[in-house]
């Protein structure tokens, strides 16, 4: 007698169309179209999350250069100074600082252009 895998195949088919579920057309009903979907959409989530970190990164750069604009000095060399000072904080923390505590900001420019 032959193993047709009967429930093992219909759950994992089901467990695919649910990951599929808002995708538009057949793709979120036909398993052999809902498949292709679901793994190109992983292919996409996987890249994107390594995307975001590059996202964020040019942001908290863009936000602490506004910043220091308004300021009269440039990131390059406000970033060269905070190295040669030793002062540890990152770009996360200064931007964060910059856009909602700008008095402590300043002083922290103050401090690295002194």
């Amino acid at each position: 007698m032959r193993v047709k895998k009967g429930i093992t195949k219909s759950r994992r088919h089901r467990k695919v169309v649910a990951s599929a579920k808002g995708y538009r057309w057949g793709r979120s009903k036909i398993f052999s179209l809902a498949k292709n979907a679901v793994a190109k959409a992983g292919q996409h989530a996987y890249v994107s999350r390594r995307q975001k970190k590059r996202d964020f990164r040019q942001l908290w750069i863009l936000r602490i250069s506004a910043a220091l604009r308004e300021e009269g000095k440039n990131y390059s060399t406000f970033v060269k100074k905070l190295s040669d000072k030793k002062i540890v904080l990152n770009r996360k923390v200064l931007s964060n600082l910059a856009a909602v505590d700008r008095e402590v900001f300043r002083k922290i420019v103050a401090e690295v252009f002194a």
